[in-house]
């Protein structure tokens, strides 16, 4: 099993990244790759209750490939890590089929509390250079997270999410109608600086009723 899921990480960069040329030379020298095969292995012993030897590995591989992806992360199959250098997976990450993780990419966890805490994406998910998903939530199927965006909350399958933090602005390559706020002109503050007139009026003559009343 661990030896189809490194084939088919190996072909999914043959198939998604221009650059490379033989399924030898993304074997030999790719640390997206290289990563990936580190983490198979120790996300292995992790399943087996190993801890020391499967973070053992992992950190191996971090010093070797500059990816950090903690061996309880699950990862699926056909993965491309492209570049990859400051990719950090955390421990209880989900990592669909066929996704693509561009370097700098955080999948990491808020708070400190036990069980899951990191996010879970669907099948066919991209995310770019930089871009942080912080959160125990789901990404759905065909999410693309752009460059730097800061997302926090979940996506529905084919949303495109750009921003800090991350909103939605595409749906199945259908761009999302962006809703109008209403224009602040002067004429609304003349109406307000009126208005605030009348109720200071209205203060002060309910003053004078009071110490009227007193009296």
């Amino acid at each position: 099993m661990i030896l189809k899921d490194i084939w088919l990480d190996v072909k999914a960069v043959q198939e998604r990244d221009p650059a490379a040329r033989s399924a030898l030379e993304v074997l030999l020298l790719y640390q997206g790759v290289h990563a990936l095969i580190w983490h198979r292995f120790a996300h292995w012993f992790y399943k087996h209750r190993l801890f020391f030897i499967a973070r053992l590995i992992s950190q191996i591989a971090r010093f070797f490939t500059l990816i950090e992806i903690h061996p309880g992360a699950e990862m699926g199959h056909g993965i491309l890590i492209d570049h990859g250098c400051g990719v950090v997976i955390g421990e209880t990450t989900i990592v669909g089929d066929n996704c693509t993780i561009y370097q700098g990419v955080t999948l990491g966890g808020v708070g400190l509390n036990k069980g899951k805490r990191h996010p879970t994406l669907g099948r066919n998910v991209t995310v770019g250079a930089g871009a942080k998903i912080l959160g125990a939530f789901e990404v759905g199927d065909n999410c693309t997270i752009a460059a730097n965006a800061v997302l926090l909350k979940p996506l529905d399958n084919d949303t495109t999410a750009v921003g800090v933090p991350a909103r939605p602005i595409k749906v199945a390559g259908v761009p999302i109608e962006k809703k109008e706020e209403p224009k602040v002109t002067m004429e609304h503050y003349c109406r307000m600086e009126e208005r605030i007139r009348e109720l200071e009026e209205e203060v002060d003559r309910l003053q004078e009723a009071l110490k009227e009343k007193q009296h």
